[in-house]
């Protein structure tokens, strides 16, 4: 469980192929199951066109508990469980941060370069992105000036998923732990991200998300912030 002891709180975001024609004219080949009759494809579509739209999260529980299921097969212990579901978020991150960047108003469609935008975007339009709304918090160690915590008060990918009592250390929002260093990676800003239970009396399943940046990060922080 990661204590938030050590922590001070930081600003946080306000912002196909063709059918054969070798038999009749009137006789047509099937159609490739790949691609609909109106020949348009996923990438046809807008890219804004979906921008609003919500998965219900009926589809949204029965999918990620298969994808837990799916990463839980030959694994060794809960370290190993957790590791596997990082490394299927990873791609995702990869992936939104582009995406989401392409969506944002002009004047705030930058790729994040520092460390406290970067944050900041985590926090704000990639959270609104997944799930509806903010995080709830994020923090910079006071003793380890590589790391910050995001914190999510009542994680989504977890309230669909019952834990056994002798897995109580497991935390399935090391998939989203993926996603957040698919998208710091995806900066140019390399981090670690991990997962941990920070429960406490009023939210008993907050989850805080640890993020360590390598130390070249870190330093090349330092000499930005030396030429201000």
């Amino acid at each position: 469980m990661a204590s938030t002891q050590g922590f001070k709180p930081l600003p946080q975001s306000n912002v196909p192929s063709t059918p054969s024609h070798r038999a009749s004219s009137t006789q047509r080949a099937p159609q490739n199951l790949r691609t609909p009759s109106n020949r348009k494809t996923i990438y046809d579509r807008n890219l804004n066109r979906t921008r609003t739209a919500e998965l219900s999260r009926a589809s949204f529980a029965y999918l990620f508990s298969e994808m837990v299921s799916y990463a839980q097969k030959r694994v060794t212990g809960i370290q190993d469980l957790e590791r596997r579901l990082n490394e299927q978020g990873y791609p995702l991150g990869l992936r939104l941060l582009p995406l989401i960047i392409y969506r944002e108003p002009a004047r705030t469609s930058v790729r994040p370069n520092r460390i406290l935008p970067l944050l900041q975007f985590v926090h704000g339009p990639l959270w609104r992105h997944l799930f509806g709304r903010t995080a709830d918090a994020i923090e910079h160690s006071s003793s380890a000036n590589n790391e910050y915590m995001i914190s999510d008060n009542e994680p989504l990918v977890n309230q669909y998923i019952s834990v056994p009592k002798e897995m109580n250390q497991l935390n399935c929002a090391a998939y989203v732990a993926g996603v957040i260093e698919g998208v710091c990676d995806g900066c140019g800003l390399k981090a670690g991200v991990s997962a941990h239970n920070g429960g406490t009396e009023m939210w008993p399943g907050k989850t805080v998300f640890l993020i360590r940046f390598e130390e070249g990060v870190v330093e090349r922080e330092g000499l930005l912030e030396g030429k201000k």
